[in-house]
């Protein structure tokens, strides 16, 4: 079956969610979620969203922050326009029924987390990104403009591809149609024609064994983007949340927030010492990379797979308060965080590279827009701040939203298109193929191309990874489509992309850490980091 719209939109976190409500005055609007709607990245983000909002805070001191998290390659222009697009977007989010915690004065109470100099996160307790992806849910649901499309799966692209011309990876000429779409609950491939396509597809986390990311992060827009054609970039710069709840079994990992080392809690090993300050002077508050790879070095120094994090010298009621998820969380495994000390261990949890857009959120194929997690824009550099991520989703969002709607009129729907081919395809009895091969990617991955890297693990990851690759298409080829052969499919593009990145990089810098390469190649850098540190 055909469908047309005037905004495809494919992923329903925060970026996804309000495009879609900026552009739904102007056309009509799909909007696919691969599950249902609550099931995206944006719904597990714990601590918050950044904005500059205290009187002894600015601009500039979000943005020097930001420049230094990112270890030197961050985009000057992006990291700017983003911190200031922060208060409005933040007003709008309100608008939209967001409700950020308030002092009893009635002024939002400020979080401050790993990297910043000030208090600057605004937060519902510590399920921020789950009451903005539960306001935004309700606030799409009533937009009668927009057709929500849950259990809908976009399994590729439409550009000139699929009209049988040859397009090489380099032409600035690409155009994107829409995308093929699986309806799961169906079990049929529909054809939506869009004049705008907008990426919004969350992270990655789901190549790796651990992790805090839900289920359907596999990486899905990044892998449709690069099969068409389009520029994917910084793919190396994986981010371990330093502190997941240890609890082996877990899948995701639960996360503990950064907030609660803002909060004053401080990381210990096993003998209870508070280790961070031999690797940073900031101690447990430095940024995400440090404290992950200190984690890391810790427990390989003790021989065991967990530190802690200590919050048993705060008040107990004060806890529970800023905390209750976390603090029932550890309950039901038998933990009582204001008496005991909190299990944690890294897991993968944030990708700053992916997709490459520009500042208005163009890919470098026509009409195609992405934002969120899926993207490289420049924002996060080697190493994402703490609590931009959904500041840049919502930013992003809004620049396509802006950029796209004059064009609109004067876009037409593809009607070549041809309908999905699924002719020769058998049912894929043997699921074990597809799960054993998810394991495999997984633990290659977990193993090889983690927090320390060397370009022996990484050859050897790239090399078993290529058998993995062959098989999955041939598998993919002759099988009729389904939700899992697609997802593995992407979870191994993706993963090459990684592998492949990581060993283009001919140095340690931000998230990516090679024993090989140990130092910066201080002449890349945009910024001097050490002069930022002083201002």
């Amino acid at each position: 079956m055909v469908k047309k719209y005037d905004f495809l939109v494919i992923g329903s976190g925060i970026a996804g969610m309000s495009f879609a409500l900026k552009v739904a005055s102007k056309g009509k609007v799909a909007l696919l979620c691969k599950t249902d709607m609550i099931e995206a990245n944006t719904n597990f983000a714990q601590g918050g969203i950044c904005c500059v909002m205290k009187e002894d805070d600015k601009f500039e001191n979000h943005i020097k922050d930001t420049l230094i998290a990112g270890d030197g390659i961050c985009d000057y222009n992006v990291v700017k326009k983003v911190v200031e697009g922060a208060p409005e977007q933040i007003k709008e989010l309100v608008k939209w029924g967001v409700d950020f915690d308030k002092n009893e004065d009635g002024k939002y109470d400020l979080h401050k987390e790993g990297g910043h100099d000030n208090f600057r996160i605004l937060h519902h307790k510590d399920n921020t990104g789950a009451e903005i992806q539960e306001s935004l849910v309700e606030t799409v649901k009533k937009h009668p403009n927009i057709d929500v499309m849950e259990n809908h799966f976009a399994i590729e692209l439409l550009t000139q591809h699929h009209l049988g011309m040859l397009v090489k990876h380099t032409t600035p000429n690409i155009d994107c149609y829409g995308a093929y779409v699986l309806d799961i609950k169906k079990n049929c491939v529909d054809t939506y024609l869009a004049k705008i396509t907008m990426v919004c597809t969350g992270g990655i986390g789901n190549i790796y064994q651990t992790t805090t990311n839900p289920p359907v992060a596999t990486g899905d827009g990044i892998s449709m983007v690069y099969r068409a054609k389009g520029l994917v970039e910084d793919m190396e710069f994986v981010q371990f949340h330093p502190t997941s709840l240890y609890h082996p079994g877990d899948r995701p990992s639960y996360l503990i927030t950064e907030a609660m080392r803002g909060y004053g809690g401080i990381l210990r090993n096993k003998k209870g010492e508070d280790f961070m300050l031999r690797y940073d002077s900031r101690g447990s508050l430095a940024p995400r990379d440090i404290v992950a790879r200190s984690i890391d070095t810790e427990m390989k120094l003790t021989g065991v797979d967990h530190v802690y994090l200590d919050v048993t010298h705060k008040d107990p009621e004060e806890t529970k308060k800023h905390f209750p998820n976390i603090y029932q969380k550890c309950l039901s495994i038998g933990i009582d965080i204001t008496k005991e000390y909190i299990p944690v261990c890294p897991a993968s949890h944030y990708l700053c590279g992916g997709i490459k857009v520009d500042e208005n959120a163009r890919t470098t194929i026509n009409h195609l827009y992405a934002a969120g997690e899926c993207t490289r824009t420049g924002l996060h550099g080697g190493n994402r701040l703490a609590s931009n991520s959904l500041l840049e989703a919502i930013v992003y969002a809004d620049a396509a939203a802006k950029h796209s709607l004059p064009l609109i009129d004067n876009i037409n729907w593809c009607d070549e298109i041809p309908e999905w081919n699924d002719e020769g395809t058998t049912l894929n009895e043997e699921m074990v193929l597809i799960t054993q091969s998810e394991k495999e990617v997984n633990q290659i991955m977990q193993a090889y191309v983690g927090i320390v890297r060397s370009n022996l693990r990484l050859k050897r990851a790239f090399d078993r990874l290529e058998l993995i690759y062959k098989e999955t298409e041939s598998l993919f080829q002759r099988s009729v489509v389904s939700k899992e052969i697609c997802e593995l499919r992407n979870i191994v593009n993706t993963a090459y992309l990684v592998i492949k990145s990581a060993m283009q990089r001919k140095e340690s810098r931000g998230l990516h850490y090679t024993i090989d390469y140990p130092k910066k190649n201080e002449h890349i850098s945009l910024y001097d980091v050490e002069e930022l540190k002083k201002l």
